[in-house]
């Protein structure tokens, strides 16, 4: 302890006393020569790095400086694959590698020259071919080049890209469609985009395919999925010379369709067969259409519409071979849902329900068909001079009575005491003919109108496909003539709630034309949709064709979950009695059972019972007076699962074209299903006939360039 606290005063003692000033002075000369000495190393160092960065490694970090440049490479996504209801695949990608020319800078006419000089012999074209290319598609941002190009190709551009600015190579899907012209239109087709429509595509790259019709437009959102990136380092004369790292795309989700392949199949083949076999309207039937429509869903089982469309026309270059063909024939449309036609006779069990529900026809109504009546001075006659006698409500459906119709449409527009010897008149107390037409002329026509409108007829039907169009309703107006106009239901209506008229210049030959479907014109979906709410008994479905949609990883064979499944969706009821329900279906099921009925002879053997309604109405087609050939129904009559709409302008009578092709649609959908019904020697699977690329169907629109 002594020690210790003998060392602490020794160092006391030192801090205490102050230090020489000659060692202080000599210490601080030393500190000053070691700094320098210090400096001077550290300079020399330096200049020594320096030398050996300019003499040894000068060339290498020259080079190494230029490699400060970075590129994003866009990698395309995979559309989503389409799938029809039993997991067939109806559209898929295939991958391929394309060199393209962009025009995100402008170049000028003498630069494009020149680049198509140095390339066209690398793509084995010529130099003015691939200038043409070039100058193709004006609209577009990006144009294909070539497409499945080879290694050799690609490393070409890739290494020469200085001398060819605006060019790029660019992974690629090339969507195709394995079975051609199968549901062409439904699927549609996709294309580039143009800078028509660019504004509509915020967020894509300039070569992303989009969908442009059919589903492929309809779900874009769903199939098309995001782009992804490879990040590259570059020279600043555009040589790549690293990768950095990606983004990976997101591929779209598949979809799965409530289209059934194999029935789509056999009544595209069904249809053209009896095109090509009837001798009398082959060369009137320039289009026509059919759907089959699920009555517990809404689901579109089969959409067929004539003439057919392949849609790999527009994904692999041969769309020029064609063109005569798509612009002469029409098949760029789908006649399901973009034409309309006078419906004909079918619109009367639509018209019988609102006579009933207007009181003008009951149960036990009867009037004497003698084969015509005079509406003024305008005689009407029966179709094909027909002489029913005396008719009720049920078979004036079964029979497809006109006269007891023109009947029921005068009687809702208060227009009495038309006969085979009389005109008829209007009630004494409406006064002059005008104000007639303004008040109970408008409302009779109105309560047809508005009732074919309930069930789906004359408005768009909201099926999940783009450009639906919808019908008309018309009336004969007499200032031009009694030709035809449009009438504005709706407008009509407004009007008589508001003043208790509407101002036309109708005539009341047209309640009677109107009340046999000569004054509307409606789609076959539309019709569809119709025959559908008549089997659900007034319940109207909103059709559709998604079913499932699932992730870019799961498909309907993987037994993966779908992430969005279809819910039904009811639009609108139409309200009748059980008993108005249950007449018109006896006069329907008379129409296919009954041998007076008109579509007797077309379902005669069939194993199951059907409701249904044929519709002939006059037409013109290329100059000369022919008939469209209409056919609504459903099926089995008690317990419908499918309902069934035809229209084929130029094929004659409603039961002599439609009619037929409808019975075979459902006994081949009725086959593939195993009803009990159906003799289990044509029990059929859902495969898509293996022999479909022999069909005719799909063989006609091949030999079309």
């Amino acid at each position: 302890m002594r020690k210790s606290r003998t060392k602490r005063a020794q160092r006391r003692d030192r801090a205490v006393t102050p230090p020489d000033p000659a060692k202080l002075a000599k210490r601080r000369r030393l500190r000053v020569h070691v700094v320098y000495s210090l400096v001077f190393l550290s300079f020399t160092s330096l200049i020594l790095r320096l030398g050996y960065v300019q003499v040894v490694k000068g060339a290498s970090f020259r080079s190494s400086e230029q490699l400060t440049q970075y590129a994003r490479v866009p990698i395309l996504p995979q559309r989503g694959w389409i799938y029809d209801a039993n997991g067939q695949v109806l559209a898929w990608d295939k991958p391929v590698l394309t060199i393209q020319f962009n025009r995100y800078t402008q170049m000028s006419d003498a630069e494009m020259h020149r680049v198509a000089s140095i390339l066209a012999p690398v793509l084995q074209t010529t130099p003015q071919a691939l200038y043409e290319s070039m100058q193709s598609n004006p609209g577009a941002l990006q144009v294909t080049l070539a497409r499945n190009v080879t290694e050799a190709q690609v490393a070409y551009v890739v290494e020469h890209q200085s001398e060819l600015p605006n060019i790029q190579v660019v992974q690629d899907y090339e969507r195709q469609y394995p079975y051609g012209d199968l549901a062409g239109q439904v699927l549609g087709y996709v294309g580039a985009i143009t800078a028509q429509n660019v504004s509509q595509y915020k967020g894509y790259l300039y070569s992303q395919q989009v969908g442009e019709t059919g589903i492929e437009y309809e779900y874009e959102h769903l199939l098309q999925g995001k782009p992804g990136y490879e990040l590259v380092t570059v020279t600043s004369s555009g040589t790549a010379v690293g990768n950095v790292g990606e983004i990976a795309p997101q591929n779209g989700d598949n979809i799965q369709l409530t289209l059934d392949g194999h029935e789509q199949a056999v009544a595209q083949e069904l249809l053209q067969n009896m095109i090509d076999s009837s001798q009398t309207n082959k060369q009137d039937i320039t289009d026509a259409a059919a759907v089959m429509l699920n009555v517990k869903t809404g689901g579109v089982i089969a959409m067929v519409s004539y003439p057919y469309l392949d849609p790999n026309w527009y994904t692999s270059g041969t769309y020029v071979d064609h063109v005569h063909y798509l612009e002469t024939s029409g098949a760029q449309l789908n006649n399901v849902i973009d034409t309309y036609n006078y419906p004909g006779s079918t619109v009367k069990p639509a018209n019988m329900i609102a006579a009933l529900k207007a009181g003008v026809v009951t149960p036990k109504t009867e009037i004497l068909d003698d084969g015509y009546i005079y509406i003024g001075t305008q005689r009407k006659n029966e179709d094909e001079g027909f002489v029913f006698g005396w008719v009720n409500p049920i078979e004036a459906i079964t029979v497809s009575s006109d006269v007891f119709f023109y009947e029921l449409g005068l009687h809702l527009g208060k227009w009495f005491g038309s006969s085979t010897t009389s005109g008829g008149s209007y009630p004494a107390s409406d006064g002059s003919y005008q104000n007639y037409l303004d008040t109970d002329f408008v409302k009779g026509i109105n309560a047809m109108f508005q009732e074919e409108e309930n069930f789906g007829l004359g408005t768009l039907t909201g099926i999940d496909l783009p450009f639906e169009e919808h019908g008309e309703f018309y009336i004969e107006d007499y200032q031009k003539g009694n030709i035809q106009v449009p009438y504005d239901l709706q407008a009509s209506e407004a009007s008589i709630a508001k003043t208790g008229k509407y101002v036309n210049y109708g005539s009341p030959a047209s309640l009677a034309d109107a009340a046999i479907g000569q004054s509307q014109m409606f789609t076959p979906m539309e019709l569809g949709v119709y025959a559908m709410t008549l089997a659900d008994e007034g319940l109207k479905l909103k059709p559709h064709l998604l079913e499932n949609v699932y992730t870019s990883n799961g498909t309907p064979n993987s037994g993966a979950k779908p992430i969005l499944t279809y819910k039904t969706q009811v639009l609108g009821r139409v309200s009748a009695t059980p008993s108005m329900w249950d007449l018109v279906k006896q006069g329907m099921y008379g129409v296919t059972s009954n041998p007076a009925g008109t579509a007797y002879y077309a379902f005669l053997g069939a194993p199951y019972q059907a409701a249904g309604k044929t519709g002939t109405a006059q037409i013109v087609i290329n100059g000369h007076r022919t008939d469209n050939s209409v056919f609504i129904c459903y099926a089995p009559l008690n317990h419908p699962l499918v309902a069934v709409a035809v229209m084929a302008p130029g094929g004659g009578y409603g039961a002599s074209f439609s009619a037929i092709l409808a019975r075979k649609m459902i006994d081949a959908y009725f086959d593939e299903h195993h009803e009990p019904w159906m003799p289990k020697s044509q029990w059929t699977n859902t495969a898509i006939p293996s022999n479909w690329t022999q069909s005719p169907a799909y063989l006609l629109p091949e030999q079309s360039h």
